[in-house]
């Protein structure tokens, strides 16, 4: 993302007072700038006016790059860790942030009534292999009008990156900022077989960037 644009986004999450804890602020700076996940999320969902359920939904970056970008689609953030929802639906409070909700919610449990788009970016990977299937099987349930289905996640492919991404998730497991570690990583085919069976358009692209991670995504509507 462009610097201008990163910084814009992550001022929301500057601390109030200079000796503020800036750790917030420095991540989403770092992954606006370095991460091609946001613009091509963005992208996916940009002339949709559907409401947007974000599925593991961290500190509510993607409503505020939503907001940034000029898309005003209701937004609805789940996320299984209650420090990130607090901070995140504190941040989204102090910046004004239109739409928004913030709820703590474990996915491999319970799911939200929800009719609409929904993003599951960089979660799949943390979930068993069965209840990556529930997962997909009740997102697609939710789509609605011009809703789009959008995940981000690695894909169990063998390769080079695959491995690196491997050691990234369980290095963010290992300092705490993921509370879990992967437990499955999908297969490109079964992931879009099992989409096709729910009567869904895919396109599947891989979401690099400048990184060395497996990361690619995944973008559905109904046929």
């Amino acid at each position: 993302m462009p610097a201008h644009d990163a910084r814009a986004i992550a001022r929301a999450f500057a601390p109030r007072h200079p000796w503020g804890n800036r750790w917030d602020y420095c991540y989403v700076l770092s992954k606006l700038r370095s991460d091609p996940l946001y613009p091509g999320v963005l992208d996916a969902l940009r002339g949709s006016r559907a409401p947007l359920l974000d599925m593991g939904c961290g500190l509510g970056l993607l409503a505020h790059a939503l907001r940034h970008d000029g898309q005003m689609q209701p937004y609805h953030g789940v996320d299984n860790d209650a420090a990130k929802i607090r901070r995140a639906a504190g941040v989204a409070g102090r910046a004004g942030l239109a739409a928004s909700a913030f709820e703590v919610m474990d996915l491999a449990t319970a799911l939200p009534a929800h009719r609409g788009s929904v993003a599951i970016l960089d979660v799949l990977q943390y979930l068993p292999a069965d209840a990556q299937s529930a997962l997909l099987r009740r997102a697609a349930a939710m789509l609605d009008g011009d809703g789009r289905l959008v995940l981000r996640m690695t894909l169990a492919d063998g390769s080079r990156r695959g491995r690196i991404s491997r050691i990234g998730d369980r290095a963010a497991n290992w300092i705490g900022w993921m509370q879990f570690r992967p437990r499955h990583y999908p297969d490109a085919d079964a992931l879009q077989a099992q989409l096709r069976q729910e009567s869904l358009q895919v396109d599947l692209s891989p979401l690099y960037g400048n990184t060395p991670f497996n990361n690619w995504l995944l973008v559905a509507r109904r046929a």
